[in-house]
């Protein structure tokens, strides 16, 4: 991952080093990748169940600027499994309730919230400065709407889905000119699905496994410790976790053109 531009001026308070002092002790982040993560700015694109956990982690592990991105509000069926509510949320607008709890959290980072729908037309502006966009939507329109931006400027896409009791998490990483997207692996037609879990159900935990990988591989990716795409499925029943390679398809309509 390209180091953010601003990290060599960046240093860390007596209250950070204090606050993330179990990083600085792992030869895996240290100093040089606190001030990496603190450098570094993550748009997160749903503040529901995968983006709850996602985003309490990021948080916690010192994201310079965390931007969130989410035009629902807080309904008591949320509750289940979008671990950022609290009761008293409830009718609230998603971002405002999560920027809330996520400065609660951690008051050291900066938090940008958008209460809109994601669209073409105001990606580029929603997503300005993102060394990394978390897909965490239940959508396929806002899907290959993230993915379409990833790919046209080349952002890491870290993209997650949970529903009844299976849980997918991939990983582009499109400054590699190999790289597939998510099209290449779901291509878009208008067959797609319309199951969320509104209408199919999800156990809740599962939304904590994937949506903390999602924490996890931003963190990879930011520090240098993942060598470029993955696809990973977990079965919440059996626990069992499998890994696939994933090739770029030349006739995909989102990335193919870059062949």
């Amino acid at each position: 991952m390209r180091m953010p531009a601003n990290m060599q001026t960046q240093q860390l308070s007596d209250k950070e080093t204090l606050r993330y002092s179990r990083h600085l002790l792992l030869k895996e982040v240290g100093l040089e990748g606190q001030l990496t993560l603190k450098a570094a700015t993550v748009a997160v694109v749903g503040a529901g169940g995968l983006g709850s956990p996602a985003l309490l982690y990021l948080a916690a592990a010192g994201i310079g600027t965390l931007i969130l991105i989410d035009d629902d509000t807080v309904e008591l069926s949320n509750l289940q499994r979008q671990i950022l509510y609290k009761v008293n949320h409830l009718g609230q607008q998603k971002v405002n309730a999560a920027g809330k709890v996520l400065a609660s959290l951690n008051n050291q980072i900066n938090i940008v919230t958008h209460s809109q729908k994601l669209s073409d037309a105001n990606s580029d502006a929603l997503f300005s400065n993102a060394d990394i966009v978390l897909d965490c939507s239940d959508n396929f329109a806002t899907r290959y709407t993230v993915n379409r931006f990833c790919v046209n400027n080349k952002t890491p896409l870290i993209s997650a889905a949970a529903l009844a009791t299976q849980g997918q998490l991939m990983g582009f990483d499109f400054r590699q000119t190999d790289s597939p997207c998510y099209g290449c692996v779901f291509p878009q037609n208008d067959a797609n699905p319309v199951v969320n879990c509104d209408n199919a159900g999800v156990i809740s935990p599962l939304l904590g496994v994937i949506g903390s990988m999602q924490a996890q591989l931003t963190l990879n990716m930011l520090l240098g410790h993942c060598g470029g795409s993955v696809f990973i499925t977990f079965d919440a029943l059996s626990l069992k976790q499998q890994h696939f390679k994933m090739a770029k398809n030349l006739a995909c309509r989102e990335c193919g053109k870059y062949e």
